[in-house]
């Protein structure tokens, strides 16, 4: 599933996330290759993305990264908007990504 994810231009490191680790995205996507010139990350947990909010993005030589703290032990979900409200969220599925507990 995420070669998936590699292949549509989002990256996560560590590639297995838990709760209290801090998740390095890196973002270049269709919004950056669409010439974005900046991209908002919306996060949320759970199939009912709890704790939702949105985390601007830093444009670097890689894309757009942003480092973000693991909240909770239920799925990480994230999509991605740009300055003219145009979104990524993988076709409709979003990105997820399974959080392990430590």
């Amino acid at each position: 599933m995420y070669n998936n994810y590699i292949e549509n231009g989002v990256i996560i490191t560590p590639n297995v996330v838990a709760k209290g680790d801090k998740a390095t995205v890196i973002y270049r996507g269709l919004l950056h290759n669409s010439g974005a010139h900046s991209v908002l990350m919306r996060i949320g947990y759970g199939d009912n993305w709890n704790d939702t909010h949105d985390v601007r993005m830093s444009k670097t030589a890689e894309g757009f990264e942003a480092v973000l703290p693991v909240n909770s032990s239920n799925k990480l979900n994230v999509c991605f908007k740009d300055c003219a409200n145009n979104w990524d969220n993988n076709s409709g599925n979003n990105y997820s990504f399974q959080v392990e507990e430590r």
